[in-house]
């Protein structure tokens, strides 16, 4: 015995006498480094050894490591911002998530984890059949375009699956919605703070030429010429931050309505977060989010009101809920206003100039038709409109495919959705997409109409409305809004737990906390411990 223990004794100090040379290496290069003055390369380093951990974990652990990726996807552009744009960290997320897939796929095979079957998925399927013949379309410049563009459509649509099996049962998906909201109550705190104190807080010095004209953005009133800093908090455009804030915004109003439907806890810290939310909104400096929240607002009220229970002590609930919402709201505004009045009489300025229909610079018409309409017609002006210039080539992320071939990118581009897809995969992309969206539309109000007077109505319905804001509003204005990460990410989370929200009540329709497992006490026989 004592011989077969000295090839493993061996071996055991050849692995810890090969770790301890290579660590000494690693800190004899990283002290070399920073004596140079060298904190990027140490900085990447240290970036390096953190995603290896982080992949690590979620190769263990596909829940842990969702949350970690969750995390990832919003802190991501902070660290672009301090590290130059480089591309290594902008494709990191996708690893992760690529990762994620992997461990949930072992654990379906393994038969721990069940997945369903989306009733759209048909619908689904022509439309990623029609990207996937335009990735290889003769009028792309190159292939690249195709790969990415399709990337930007497609490759977060598992997650619907990772939502799906991400939530067993109430704690899990409290545990969701309130680790969302605490990471949207920080964003939105410091989206507050930047917009007060200018573009040097939570900001590098000096920004990636690329970022520079998203990330400090300025405008002015057009009636009175006052200066008004556009906030990008911790992203690196404030069009990323303002779309967060109307995802985070709706997801907040819905988990206010479930909470007080379903337990006592959290609910001071939601409104508190709701309240960080207006506010943020009223600072973010930008129009869109502002109506889209003002149109939340008036949609979910009216949803809870007509589909929560109206038992006595559950409707008077619902009615507080409502209550509070417009209440902490209204506070949140009054608390800067008084606080911060300087600060935010050129941003109602700029909104009152431009949203009154009596103002000589009203835009709320151009912004909503002719210019989207002057897009449309001139995409359907371009020569390839019938097959499109190949999937891609008018999408986010096309500078650097530019800049990685070395050719200059192809001049087709217009901001209305709509046209953008016919740009890039020809005329019959707008009717293939509307086909899947609304098939996802409505079966996905299928099931809000089946937890209609249930707990989970509320939060339901408001994911219902975000899946709405994003695949037909925010398209319609363009791609961008879906093709960005963080949109593209919480519509597929979302919608896979949408699907398990009625499984969830079918399994508890009461929503009271399972009952502790009690251990039999000493004594007991098999056949009675067997009970338990």
């Amino acid at each position: 015995m004592f011989n077969a223990r000295v090839p493993a004794m061996r071996s055991q100090a050849l692995i810890g006498l090969s770790v301890f040379v290579v660590g000494l290496f690693i800190a004899y290069q990283i002290g070399g480094k920073i004596a140079g003055g060298d904190m990027s390369t140490v900085e990447f380093a240290a970036f390096g050894f953190a995603a290896i951990w982080v992949g690590l974990t979620i190769l263990r652990n596909w829940r842990l490591g969702f949350y970690l990726f969750l995390v990832w996807i919003l802190c991501e552009d902070l660290v672009r911002k301090y590290l130059g744009n480089n591309m290594a960290i902008y494709f990191g997320k996708d690893v992760l998530v690529g990762l994620v897939f992997v461990s949930l796929y072992v654990e379906v095979r393994k038969g721990r984890v069940k997945l369903f079957r989306p009733p759209f998925l048909l619908f689904l399927y022509f439309f990623l059949f029609l990207g996937a013949l335009e990735i290889f379309n003769a009028n792309s410049p190159h292939i690249l375009y195709g790969l990415m563009g399709f990337k930007l459509y497609f490759y977060y649509m598992p997650l619907m699956f990772v939502g799906y099996a991400l939530i067993r049962n109430d704690d899990d998906f409290r545990k969701f919605l309130v680790i969302n909201l605490s990471l949207a109550a920080i964003i939105g705190v410091i989206g507050i703070m930047q917009a007060i104190l200018g573009h040097s807080f939570m900001n590098p010095e000096t920004l990636a030429p690329e970022l520079r004209d998203l990330g400090a953005l300025d405008r002015y009133t057009p009636l009175t010429n006052q200066l008004v800093s556009i906030p990008s908090s911790i992203f690196v455009s404030a069009g990323r931050y303002s779309l967060y804030l109307v995802l985070a915004f709706v997801l907040c109003v819905g988990t206010a309505g479930y909470l007080l439907l379903h337990t006592t806890k959290n609910r001071k810290f939601v409104f508190l977060t709701l309240g960080i939310l207006v506010a943020a909104t009223l600072f973010c400096g930008a129009r869109g989010p502002v109506m889209y929240i003002m149109a939340s607002t008036l949609a979910l009220t009216a949803a809870l009101l007509w589909g929560a229970p109206w038992r006595w002590q559950q409707a008077h609930r619902m009615i507080k809920a409502i209550r509070r919402v417009f209440i902490v709201g209204a506070l949140g505004l009054a608390a800067i206003l008084l606080i911060f009045p300087e600060e935010a009489a050129p941003r109602i300025a700029f909104y009152m100039e431009t949203l009154d229909p009596n103002s000589s610079a009203f835009e709320v018409g151009t912004r909503t038709w002719n210019y989207p309409m002057s897009g449309l017609v001139s995409a359907m002006n371009e020569p390839h409109w019938l097959v499109g210039n190949g999937i891609g080539t008018a999408s986010l992320g096309g500078q650097y495919v530019a800049k990685f071939i070395g050719k200059p990118q192809i001049p087709v581009w217009v901001e209305e959705g709509y046209g953008q897809m016919i740009l890039e995969m020809g005329f019959a992309a707008p009717f293939l997409w509307i086909l899947w969206t609304g098939a996802l539309l409505v079966y996905a109000w299928r099931i809000v109409r089946g937890l209609r007077q249930t707990r989970f109505f509320p939060i339901a319905f408001a994911i219902f409305w975000y899946a709405f804001l994003l695949l037909y509003p925010f398209t319609y204005g363009g791609l961008a809004a879906y093709q960005n990460f963080v949109d593209n990410a919480y519509l597929w989370v979302i919608v896979g737990i949408l699907f398990k929200l009625p499984a969830l009540y079918a399994a508890n329709p009461s929503g009271a906390p399972a009952a502790p497992v009690v251990a039999p006490p000493p004594g007991w026989g098999r056949p009675q411990a067997s009970r338990f």
